[in-house]
């Protein structure tokens, strides 16, 4: 559906595109030495944004573009949006019938238009005037907003390339953002080895003990307050943002649950990272895999949850050859990679003992999921059996979570196996023998005598 914004952000790009063009034609004007109304593409200044309520406004007013810096970020949507705005760069040379190599630029492989580079915006910036060039080659220093926040990067072709030569790639979020207004969530796959989790459950829905929740409790005011005592109170002088918390303990505790709920009732997004994916035997992919997770996770505020983290960041072997002291170091640089990520980083796994000492030295909390006590597993029993069925007379749920020590993660199987069972018979009614059948089931799984 077409709204008010989107025409609004239509038009204001369309402005935007005309001030490029206006550049553009400035600088081959000068460079050719050809009437201009410019004697300097300065000269041409960019359109007001009077507006904040559009997508692209709102990056550039962030931001507070300079005219440079909003010169390179149309630059490199153009070949997204009006692409034939750049052929002019395909012109040859007619004293060597070969491009102009100052252009800069390159063709795609299935795109026919013009891929500018680098070298493209700081011909437009500069022309052949070298202390302009040397004074805007900043815009793609590393610690530049373009490509710390994951703006633009550079993305090379080939190996020993000037690196200026990289063309200009918009991430796929602020391109998506931009002209749409809407919120990129990547797909899962090898170039993105994690899932969003969401859950249907709700805050009122996880149980778990007093002390387990006090902690969890912790995370969520970081999450709500951590800016503030970072920036507002001064202390980011002293404390690396981010939060770091181990949950450890039993499977089906509430580890996975709770992490999806921390997400949910914040309006953060969590991703559980698949380490079956990201964790290769060959030397530097693992940490070259969870890169791609963490520059995409960059300033989105994201929840990166790691379950069964031993297999990536678990107790580090005793060095025997060259390949143990490479993963070693490898290990390393993961650890620190998690340390400096400015979001809230989880790492769950079943034993405490199983991770690296040094690595959990570093967590601002680590908390124990143990399995439910009786009262716990009341709690589940009752609230989890749907509200559309009934139970027999015989059925004492206070009984059952007395005599049988499940995790919520067991109850629930059970439950779906019992309530399974009723509806094959076209009733509504969970009998006692369908949930102890269900918890028999669940106990030779676990390897426990039923």
């Amino acid at each position: 559906m077409v709204t008010d914004t989107f025409e609004q952000n239509c038009e204001i790009l369309e402005t935007e595109l005309d001030w490029f063009y206006r550049v553009l034609d400035t600088r081959i004007r000068l460079y050719f030495d050809h009437d201009c109304e410019y004697d300097d593409v300065f000269s041409a200044e960019p359109p007001v944004i009077e507006t904040d309520e559009t997508p692209y406004a709102q990056v550039i007013n962030h931001y507070e573009m300079t005219f440079q810096e909003r010169l390179v970020f149309i630059l490199a949507l153009v070949p997204h949006i009006k692409p034939q705005l750049l052929d002019v760069f395909f012109t040859k040379n007619s004293a060597n019938s070969r491009d102009f190599t100052e252009f800069g630029g390159r063709n795609g492989h299935a795109f026919q238009g013009f891929l500018p580079t680098a070298e493209t915006a700081l011909f437009l910036l500069a022309g052949d005037n070298l202390k302009r060039r040397l004074m805007f080659t900043y815009l793609f220093d590393s610690s530049h907003y373009f490509h710390s926040h994951n703006l633009i990067s550079l993305k090379q072709t080939g190996e020993n390339e000037p690196p200026l030569s990289g063309f200009l790639q918009v991430s796929r979020d602020i391109l998506e953002l931009v002209l749409t207004g809407n919120t990129y969530h990547p797909k899962f796959g090898l170039d993105f080895p994690a899932k969003k989790l969401e859950t249907a459950m709700e805050w009122d829905d996880l149980v778990l003990d007093s002390h387990t929740m006090a902690q969890v409790m912790e995370i969520k005011a970081w999450i709500e307050h951590g800016d503030e005592l970072l920036h507002e109170l001064g202390l980011i002088r002293k404390l690396k943002p981010g939060y770091r918390s181990l949950f450890y303990g039993p499977p089906g505790t509430g580890k996975t649950l709770t992490a999806s709920l921390l997400g949910k009732i914040s309006g953060l997004d969590v991703y559980h990272i698949d380490l079956s994916m990201v964790v290769s035997k060959y030397i530097g992919e693992t940490e070259k895999n969870l890169e791609k997770i963490f520059q995409q996770a960059e300033h989105k505020e994201w929840i990166l949850f790691f379950d069964e983290a031993d297999a990536l960041f678990g107790k580090r072997t005793k060095i025997s050859d060259a390949h143990d002291r490479y993963a070693n170091q490898e290990v390393s640089y993961l650890l620190q990679r998690v340390e400096d990520y400015s979001g809230v980083v989880i790492l769950a796994t079943n034993l405490r003992s199983n991770l690296d000492d040094a690595f959990t030295r570093r967590f601002q909390s680590i908390i124990h999921f143990p399995m439910p006590k009786p009262r716990e597993r009341l709690q589940i029993w009752e609230q989890s059996f749907s509200g559309k069925t009934s139970l027999t007379g015989d059925v004492n749920l206070q009984d059952i979570a007395n005599e049988y020590e499940l995790s919520g993660g067991s109850i629930m199987n059970v439950i779906r196996y019992a309530t399974l069972m009723t509806l094959r018979r076209d009733e509504r009614t969970i009998t006692r023998g369908d949930i102890e059948e269900g918890i028999r089931k669940e106990l030779v799984k676990e390897g426990k005598t039923a």
